[in-house]
């Protein structure tokens, strides 16, 4: 309307008919200037981008994701490439694309390594997977993820055992296995550098709380493959002990709701080999709990639906909501379809909610969803 415009005029420095809206930029261009790879706690090799430093949301990123092998081969991703890089969630770097109209010379393709760069043992690829891992199971690199793992909120949640500390009883040869953790000395401890005899103490005290942690924590400590801190609680309500678990088979572990035959193969195959046996022995010999209550079933509040979340909660983290979700018998899924029961909407929602509008599915708010929770659970 050229009218209110006129209406509106201007100022010395600027219209006052015009708005600019800044945003923040979640990609970047930059250049490729080498890629590494890093072996995870299951052994996965993942490369990663070695890159020239550039802005990106309000940080300066030096390395981004590359994924696996054959995503590095899809996108023809070449050392010395301009690559462009997003940020995933606004959180994770990663590699969009290569400019290839930048490629001004021939560039050597990429060469996946086919040894571990820690142990160099032999590299192998999933069965009809894109990961590849280092199986050497004793694999320096894949002791201190799994050491890490254990000793983090999301396995048997060890205050202050840290990285750091960590590398140190590693350099130390202080530990070679998760039971190691546990046969520590306050004086080990504090013969390490920077750490002294508090701090040894209060680190001790923190290890040995952590053995009541109880079984659906165990199971996700011990970094069984496909076996996340969802698989572990479902297992460990059904079987109630690690030694039932251990008894099971194939057919069983398979006919547990949510329990595919993956993961299924994947906790068989832990709990007869040699290695699994062994750790479980020995966690058992230093005293870690490894039982959990058995849930009688019970109808809970959100037993069958689908739940979608979306956009920022006042009360709940994303993780937070989720395992609610869990615990009252509901689904948290990651998309809106026509089988979703409701969709929970918190502050700035995205193309979620629109989704759930143009499909007819129920929305609500936060206080929606905590008062229908509360009031199905009486």
């Amino acid at each position: 309307d050229f009218h209110q415009r006129e209406r509106l005029g201007a100022t010395s420095k600027s219209p006052r008919w015009l708005i600019a809206y800044k945003f923040t930029k979640y990609e970047a261009t930059t250049r490729l200037l080498g890629i590494h790879v890093q072996v995870g706690k299951t052994g996965v090799v993942t490369p990663v981008a070695e890159l020239e430093p550039v802005e990106l949301a309000g940080t300066i990123v030096r390395r981004a994701s590359l994924h696996n092998a054959d995503e590095i081969e899809r996108k023809d991703i070449r050392i010395g490439d301009v690559v462009v890089v997003e940020k995933a969630g606004k959180i994770i770097p990663h590699v969009v694309r290569v400019e290839k109209h930048l490629r001004k010379r021939r560039l050597p393709k990429y060469h996946f390594p086919t040894k571990c760069p820690v142990c160099g043992h032999r590299l192998e690829r999933d069965p009809g997977g894109v990961y590849i891992r280092c199986t050497n199971r004793a694999c320096p690199a894949r002791l201190r993820e799994r050491l890490k793992f254990f000793a983090s909120r999301e396995g048997m949640d060890i205050d202050g055992l840290g990285e750091k500390i960590i590398d140190l009883l590693l350099e130390h040869n202080l530990v070679s296995s998760f039971a190691d953790l546990y046969r520590l000395t306050a004086d080990q401890i504090a013969q390490l550098p920077r750490m002294g005899t508090k701090s040894a103490e209060n680190l001790i005290r923190a290890i040995q709380e952590s053995k009541k942690r109880g079984l659906a924590r165990l199971l996700n400590a011990l970094s069984i493959p496909h076996v996340g801190a969802r698989t572990a609680t479902i297992l460990a309500e059904h079987f109630g002990s690690i030694d039932r678990l251990m008894q099971a088979d194939l057919e069983e572990l398979e006919a547990i709701p949510e329990i595919g035959p993956i993961i299924a193969e994947s906790v068989y195959d832990f709990f007869q080999s040699e290695e699994g046996q062994q750790t479980i022995e020995e966690l058992r010999q230093v005293g870690v709990r490894m039982t959990q209550p058995r849930q009688r079933h019970r109808a809970k509040p959100l037993e069958g639906k689908t739940i979608v979340v979306t956009g920022t909660l006042e009360h709940y983290s994303r993780k937070e909501i989720e395992e609610l979700i869990h615990e009252l018998g509901g689904h948290a899924a990651s998309s809106v379809s026509r089988k979703t029961d409701f969709v929970v909407a918190g502050a700035n929602p995205g193309s979620k909610l629109q989704k759930a509008q143009q499909l007819g599915v129920p929305v609500l708010d936060e206080a929606s969803f905590e008062a229908m929770i509360a009031g199905e659970a009486k």
